[in-house]
């Protein structure tokens, strides 16, 4: 069932992004007395589709193959590969007849209405539903701290005051601020009450990656047991829901992140109040393959009880200015985690159709509905803007080079540069979905 809502989700944003990206082309066509030959959802190859229906010169449809979706503009050399057409002379409701700047409108429609549709999502959301934050001294317990970053001077307990100056709006995006944004200090309050300002390198976010911490700080939290894995080595070990860790052989703990670090591959004495009782439980850790870790089958508590929730709610007016905000910030993100992808380990992390659906929850919730499909949408028009010929972003740079220039790329020059960037595209959707099912495999071996 979990699998169906995520699916469901997937398609339903995958279709609403297509369908008004497709009818950003098609509204600016129109605008411009371009006909438009096609408008489908998902692709019709070799002929075959689901439904269609005619109207005026326009056939509307849903294709079987849900790679995407187009239309069809006449006079313009696209994914129809349509040759024939232009062996024939200019129409005056062709593409190819329109001056240079109707036709960048045109080509640009779809990224214009993509990225507008995320803010206008983003304000929604904010205006409806409001914002949930923490505040820097609502971290009750302090954060956990990556020990590669204990040796820029952070300890476990920090409290995280200030990031660049600032007081953050939400403390818990320290780890998203330092990947993607440019951190210089981060200003903290150690346990024992001192206060210091912390320098951190310049590619500190290419750091991370390179490590793999990409969460170096998490919110500490008692180390209280809420729930057991079923037939886990936990359960036969006798743990049940309650269970709050004092003791790993012999050794102190507090904090659920002092537990798991002294989790490994030995037989380990844990020692547990329970009630008024103190027990010691004999527990041997598996690995688990898909966490790369020794573990035993246990869960925490939620963050509750280590955080206080603030919840802020937005006027109209105030959520104009806060979606604005949230959309070029989404887009400014994407663009600075974009730089990875062009790692040796950024190709294998590259994920296509099973990464996107992981994103939505696998129980109905309308705000994360919403705020996936917003991030997509933007995600949608950055990428579609990359200059790679069959790309919007590829045609529109073709037409800036006429329009700069003076001189029209031949039709005989755009259909190998379409040819060569459908080869192209097809290569990173085997690759991105390649990496998805070699990761399932994995996770299943």
């Amino acid at each position: 069932m979990e699998i169906f809502i995520k699916i469901v989700q997937f398609l339903l944003s995958l279709s609403l992004l297509i369908v008004l990206h497709e009818f950003g082309h098609y509204i600016a066509a129109r605008i411009f007395k371009t006909r438009v030959e096609k408008f489908y959802l998902f692709f019709d190859a070799w002929g075959k589709k689901l439904f269609s229906f005619k109207k005026g010169d326009t056939e509307y449809g849903i294709g079987w193959l849900p790679l995407g979706g187009y239309v069809k503009i006449s006079g313009m050399i696209d994914e129809s590969m349509d040759k024939e057409q232009m062996k024939l002379p200019p129409k005056p409701y062709e593409f190819r007849s329109k001056p240079a700047w109707q036709r960048l409108i045109i080509l640009l429609g779809g990224v214009t209405v993509n990225f507008l549709l995320g803010i206008f999502i983003y304000i929604m959301i904010v205006n409806v539903w409001g914002e949930n934050y923490v505040k820097s001294e609502d971290v009750k317990y302090g954060f956990a701290v990556n020990e590669i970053f204990k040796e820029y001077g952070f300890q476990d307990g920090d409290k995280i005051t200030h990031i660049n100056g600032e007081e953050p709006f939400d403390v818990t995006d320290v780890n998203k601020l330092l990947f993607l944004r440019n951190v210089e200090n981060i200003q903290v309050t150690h346990t024992n009450g001192t206060t210091e300002t912390i320098a951190l390198p310049e590619n500190i976010g290419s750091i991370m990656w390179e490590k793999g911490v990409l969460r170096p700080f998490t919110e500490r939290h008692l180390a209280t047991i809420d729930s057991i894995v079923p037939n886990s080595v936990a359960e036969k070990s006798g743990f049940i829901s309650g269970d709050r860790v004092i003791g790993v052989n012999s050794k102190p703990v507090t904090y659920w992140s002092e537990f798991t670090k002294k989790i490994d591959s030995t037989k380990a004495f844990v020692k547990v109040i329970r009630n008024s009782d103190t027990i010691t439980l004999p527990v041997t850790p598996e690995y688990i393959k898909a966490d790369k870790a020794y573990q035993i089958g246990v869960y925490t508590f939620s963050l509750k009880e280590a955080l206080k929730i603030e919840h802020k709610e937005y006027s109209f007016v105030e959520s104009i200015k806060r979606g604005n905000h949230l959309g070029l910030t989404t887009l400014k993100d994407f663009m600075s985690q974009f730089k990875y992808v062009f790692t040796k380990k950024g190709a294998g992390e590259v994920g296509g159709f099973i990464a996107i659906g992981n994103i939505f929850p696998a129980t109905w919730s309308w705000p994360a509905f919403w705020s996936i499909t917003a991030l997509l949408s933007i995600m949608l028009a950055f990428m579609n803007l990359l200059p790679i010929p069959a790309l919007d972003g590829g045609h529109a740079l073709f037409v800036l080079f006429e329009m700069l220039t003076g001189k029209k790329p031949s039709d005989k020059f755009l259909e190998y540069a379409q040819i060569i960037g459908f080869v192209l595209l097809m290569g990173l959707l085997l690759l991105a979905n390649g990496n998805d099912i070699y990761k399932l495999i994995k996770g299943w071996l």
